[in-house]
This record gives C-alpha cells, structure tokens and sequence, in this order.
C-alpha cells in the first residue's frame, strides 16, 4: 500500500517539476535556473536537519506532514497559475518550498523499506521500489509535457496535489504498522544529532567505505546519462530521439535488474555483487565512448542500466540492514549528502573535459572513474566482504 502511494506520489512530483521549468523556461534560461536552483539548494543544505528530525519525530509524522504541506502548496499553485500568469517570484516561492520539503521527506522516505518488512525480505523490497521507482521516472516527464501541452501549470499542479491526497491517505492507514524506535537523546542539540550520525558510520564496519563507495558510483553513473548522453549524442550528430532511446535503454536494464533481484532476493556476497554491477556499468560507458553506430550504443546504455541497477539492489539493503535503527534516516541523509556532493564535483568536472577535449573522452573518463571504484571495492576487506553472515552493530543495538 505504502509503495503505490509512494509511486503515485512521485509521479505526480514529476509532472510538476517539469511543469515549473517549462513555465521558468517561458520566461528566460536564466529564470529557469533560478527555479530549478530554488529546488536544489535548500534539499542539499537541509537533509542532515531532515535525518535528524526523522529519527526524532519518527519517518511516519515527517512524511505525513511533509505530504500535508505539500497538498496545500500544490493547490495554491494550482488556483495562483489558473487565475494569473505565474510570475517569476511565484516559482521561485514554490521551489523553496518544494526543496525545504524535500530535505525532510527524502531521508525519511529512503528509510521505510527497512521500517515495513522483515530484514530478511529487505533486498527484494529494496528491488522492487528501485523497478518501480525506475518505471515512474521514465514516464513522468512525457506525462508532465503532456499535462502542460493540453491544460498548462495549473493543471499539474492540480494533479500533483490529488496524488499527495493519495499518499497522505495511505500514510495514515498504515503509520500503526511503520516500525518506530525512540532515539534516547532528544534534548541533545541537532547539531550533536547530525554528528551522531557521523560517529555510527565511522564505528559501524564496512558502512562508512560502503557510503563513499555511492557516491562514487553517483558520481560517475548519472553525469554519463544526464550531461553526458546529450553532450556526445550532438558531437556525433545523432538525433535527440536517439539520446532519449539511449537513456530509456539504460532504464530498461536498471528494471531488468532489479526485478531479478526482487524475483531471487540478493547476492550471497553484495560486496563482490556491487562491485560487478559496477564493472558492467563501465563496460558500456567504455563502449559508447567508440561506438560510431547510434543502434549499437542503445545496447551499450542497456548494460549501464544493468550494472547501475544491480549495484544499487546489492548495496542499498546493506546500508539499510547495518544502520541502528534509531539512526535510519540520519544515515540516509548523510547517503544523499555524498551523492550530491559527488555530484556537484563530477558534472563540473566532466563538463570541462568536454569543453577542452570532447564528450567521448568525458565518457571514457566516467568509464575509469567506475573502474576505479570497482578496484576499491575488491581490494577493501570491508567491501569486499559487505553483508556477510557476521553480526552487525546494529543486530546488536536492535536485539
């Protein structure tokens, strides 16, 4: 229940978004920027406060009021955009919110496969939210685009709200089940809280490595498709149905994979598993970097979605199950932290790669990035063997 709601959801989301650049962009590039920056900058700078105010208030109180406030922030722009064109301070009005809200969902969010069933049923669990999740994305902004060509913002907005409805409603049929465990310290201060965090990664075997292991690999999975796949589809002359047929393909493999794990359950060793996802993944950069053919490298986008998607069902039940469970959505957010800030170091990067040399060499340069990751992965103990059968601290803590 909590899984449709949540697909809805995000569906909904992603209409809207693309809906707020489409309007920003009618105003200029500039202001389209500026909105989708609006976004991004608090969810960045607030997701330790987030994971801190998870853990306290408990994921279920965090989601359900952040689905409140978001059920009220669509239909005013929903009723603000039908009325009135939507001016530039508007949009940006609504992205702060939209980002504010993000940074205290996301870590909650992130935590609730482990919150709902056994650990024993996390990876498939983890799998199937991935497949899913993967299944939305790929058909939200069409249907964002189609909203927007036949009935405009208001319209999206308006459908985001009704999906927010939605999740707010299931939310509040299922919190009596969502596990809640009560974080001993409340009076210590946020910042102590955020720093607890910290200190759990670095005593927790194997987590703290494992957390920079994704990034890494964020680092140099998402710019391949989202900066990169544009970038070299313009350098080689194909056409922008051949980069969108590029990055469905890579969707498609990360579907493929992930419904197997779900279908089998996880690896013995998700260590070694990760690490081949990994390896797989820069195969197919490798190749699309010297593939001339625009067909060839379809099949070569289907092997980043592979080896992407096996990585990600591999390692995130890890990072869920190895985490006490009064720290669940703290360590989401520090998760989300290095991600993004690999983020941000990589796409700058890669993009000035471009510039001065050409994106098949940025693509390349994605391709050793991961291959790099995969050396580390294989030669740390700690990643090497991740998710064995030992006890963990946090078997302990939970018992």
């Amino acid at each position: 229940m909590w899984l449709v709601g949540a697909l809805v959801s995000q569906l909904g989301d992603a209409a809207l978004y693309f809906a707020l650049g489409w309007a920003a962009s009618g105003i200029g590039g500039p202001a389209a920027a500026l909105v989708l920056s609006a976004i991004a900058l608090p969810r960045t700078a607030l997701l330790l406060l987030g994971g801190v105010v998870g853990d306290r208030a408990g994921a279920a109180r965090v989601l359900i009021a952040g689905d409140g406030v978001m059920l009220v922030v669509a239909v005013v722009l929903g009723v603000v955009a039908h009325a009135w064109p939507t001016p530039l301070p508007v949009l940006l009005a609504a992205g702060l919110i939209i980002g504010t809200v993000d940074a205290f969902y996301l870590p909650s969010l992130g935590s609730m496969p482990r919150r709902l069933v056994d650990d024993g049923q996390l990876a498939r669990a983890v799998a199937v939210r991935q497949s899913t999740s993967q299944l939305v994305t790929m058909a939200g902004a069409p249907l964002g685009g189609a909203v927007v060509a036949f009935a405009g913002l208001a319209a999206a907005a308006w459908v985001d709200a009704a999906s927010f409805a939605l999740v707010l409603a299931v939310l509040l049929s299922v919190r009596r089940r969502i596990a809640v465990v009560a974080t001993s310290q409340r009076t210590e201060s946020v910042l102590v809280a955020a720093r607890d965090g910290l200190r759990i990664c670095r005593r927790t075997p194997g987590l703290g490595a494992a957390l920079l292991l994704a990034a890494g690999a964020a680092g140099f999975v998402i710019p391949s498709t989202s900066l990169l796949v544009p970038l070299l589809a313009r350098h080689r002359h194909w056409s922008a149905s051949t980069a969108g047929l590029m990055v469905g393909a890579q969707g498609l493999g990360v579907i493929v994979s992930t419904l197997a794990v779900a279908r089998h359950g996880g690896a013995r060793r998700p260590g070694i598993a990760a690490a081949g996802g990994l390896a797989t993944a820069a195969i197919g950069q490798g190749l699309i970097a010297v593939i001339q053919s625009s067909g060839l490298v379809v099949v070569a986008a289907v092997l980043i979605g592979l080896g992407s998607g096996t990585f990600v069902a591999n390692l995130a039940p890890v990072l869920l199950g190895a985490v006490p469970r009064t720290h669940l959505a703290r360590v989401q957010s520090l998760l989300s932290v290095a991600q993004s800030s690999a983020l941000l170091v990589t796409n700058n990067l890669l993009g000035a790669v471009t510039h001065w040399a050409s994106a098949p060499v940025a693509m390349m340069c994605c391709a050793g990035g991961l291959a790099g990751c995969v050396v580390v992965a294989l030669t740390r103990p700690t990643l090497r063997h991740l998710g064995g059968s030992e006890a963990t601290p946090s078997d302990r803590s939970d018992s």
